[in-house]
């Protein structure tokens, strides 16, 4: 979590995760490259730039999100066999 304090000390706010998982959704639909003034209209709601940024950088940091010359793409791929025993209610 030395990321999050990281970025926490920098900020004095930080996105709401309703924020993070609205960014994260429309990023995981588009299937496909998008830039930042894409991401915006896609978005259902406005998102202030600033915070748009920070969550960008904490999916970035995650590994959900490559950020690249041509813009943003969602690269997280679920682990099929987790979502099995999650399924399952197997508990660690």
């Amino acid at each position: 979590m030395a990321l999050a304090s990281a970025l926490l000390s920098k900020v004095g706010h930080s996105p709401t995760l309703a924020t993070i998982l609205m960014v994260e959704d429309a990023l995981a639909k588009s299937g496909e490259t998008v830039s930042l003034a894409d991401l915006k209209r896609k978005l259902p709601r406005k998102v202030m730039h600033s915070t748009l940024l920070q969550v960008l950088d904490y999916l970035q940091a995650s590994g959900k999100v490559f950020i690249g010359t041509k813009g943003l793409t969602w690269v997280f791929a679920p682990r099929p066999e987790i979502e099995a025993l999650k399924r399952r209610g197997l508990k660690l």
